[in-house]
């Protein structure tokens, strides 16, 4: 283990365990799809449970040396619950504290600086429908426009505003942010979020004239990833992206 040599699997309760394992897998599986940002952003879990206690990721370990026991247990005041020898990171406490507080669904917060990410959320129009992938972003995106570093406890009413009821939030000249009800759902939310991104900027670096998809089809797409995802798209892929990790960054359970 990258920050302690002891297991917490047996001082925490098995619900906590789990929540540890996905939310561990989820920082690998970003720094696996290369969204990580060195040491600078975040994904947060709720644990479950009546305390609002959330877990987040040690200040200053790379997103692939995570590991469930490493996770810091923090307070919605930024208090550490269980000891650790690492602090969190203040603005990635300020951003997930506020939305852990104001949605009782988001269980899962993520938050990314992908080159991809950012080019778009510097774009006026932000992002487009231009592809498949984008549709469902669309039918929940939120814009939040820029404050600076979020250090700010004042902009906490803002960009929970700004969210809403979304999964999808683009904050303005910095990044990506996506909520679920576990981390799965937060991680497929974002590869979407990314790859929508990813695929807006090469579309428009052909320089040829951008065919936009038109808004009926967008009215109807929820209906239609329902249909053929029934529901649960972080359910579907889940199992195959930890089976991934299992081959290509094992440890993340520990």
């Amino acid at each position: 283990m990258a920050s302690s040599d002891l297991s917490l699997k047996n001082d925490v309760s098995p619900a906590e365990w789990e929540a540890r394992v996905n939310l561990a897998a989820a920082y690998r599986l970003v720094a696996l799809f290369g969204w990580d940002d060195l040491v600078f952003t975040h994904i947060s879990a709720r644990v479950p449970g009546p305390e609002h206690h959330f877990l987040i990721n040690p200040y200053g370990l790379m997103f692939d040396e995570i590991t469930a026991s490493s996770l810091v247990k923090v307070d919605l005041n930024g208090r550490k619950v269980v000891e650790s020898p690492y602090d969190v990171n203040p603005a990635g406490f300020t951003i997930h504290s506020a939305v852990h507080a104001a949605r009782e669904d988001a269980l899962c917060v993520m938050h990314t600086h992908s080159v991809n990410g950012v080019a778009v959320s510097a774009q006026e129009a932000g992002l487009l429908p231009l592809s498949q992938q984008s549709l469902g972003v669309l039918a929940s995106l939120g814009y939040h426009d820029y404050e600076g570093i979020a250090l700010n406890e004042a902009e906490k009413p803002r960009l929970v505003r700004d969210l809403g009821s979304n999964t999808y939030l683009m904050l303005r000249n910095h990044g990506l942010l996506t909520v679920g009800a576990s981390p799965a759902d937060a991680f497929v939310a974002m590869y979407f979020f990314e790859a929508s991104c990813m695929i807006q900027v090469r579309a428009q670096s052909g320089g040829a004239k951008l065919t936009q998809i038109p808004q009926p089809i967008l009215d109807g797409i929820k209906e239609q990833i329902r249909a053929v995802t029934s529901g649960t798209p972080g359910a579907l892929a889940w199992p195959g992206l930890l089976r991934r990790l299992d081959r290509r960054s094992p440890g993340y359970a520990d």
